[in-house]
């Protein structure tokens, strides 16, 4: 099981074009686009498509940045991703998480009792394919719909990168 990156002299315009989505022209490279991004760039037109969404998900989403990364580490959890969880954990903290946060997430517990209901939602979403009226009602008291709505595609996104990651042997870089 796995796929290596794509080898440098492998890269060409459409690759680039694709990471263009996500990365800036300096890192659109090898090295600078990293292990997972240049794993994806085997396949450009699918890469293309998937980081618009993605680029939503980490850049434009209108939940609040902590709990995101809340959100992405506890479905990277679920999910056994190593690399996704190095890499948010990474973020997440730069992001306000602390480590008695990160750790909480391992448990599937939380401290602040929304965070354990932004939890709750992902163990949910990964469980059953759904919210339970309940757990969305309660994230209604601080998230209104469109943020509901990120909550809801930034766990499903989240555990398909994860399934991705896993499936290709995308491991965690040095660093993350």
């Amino acid at each position: 099981m796995g796929l290596a990156p794509l080898p440098a002299d492998e890269w060409d315009d459409d690759v680039r074009r694709a990471l263009s989505v996500m990365l800036p022209e300096e890192r659109l490279n090898p090295q600078g686009a990293g292990v997972a991004l240049s794993t994806l760039a085997r396949h450009p037109a699918l890469t293309k498509a998937f980081l618009r969404f993605s680029n939503h998900l980490l850049f434009r989403s209108t939940l609040d940045p902590r709990l995101r990364e809340l959100a992405i580490l506890r479905i990277a959890h679920r999910r056994h991703c190593e690399y996704e969880w190095a890499h948010h954990a990474f973020i997440g903290k730069a992001e306000g998480l602390t480590d008695d946060d990160i750790a909480g997430v391992a448990q599937g517990t939380a401290v602040d009792a929304f965070d354990q209901i932004v939890l709750d939602a992902v163990d949910e979403l990964d469980e059953q394919s759904r919210i339970s009226d309940e757990t969305w009602a309660a994230l209604g008291d601080k998230l209104d719909d469109r943020q509901r709505m990120d909550l809801v595609f930034t766990v499903g996104g989240y555990g398909l990168m994860a399934m991705a990651y896993n499936t290709f042997g995308i491991a965690p870089e040095s660093g993350h």
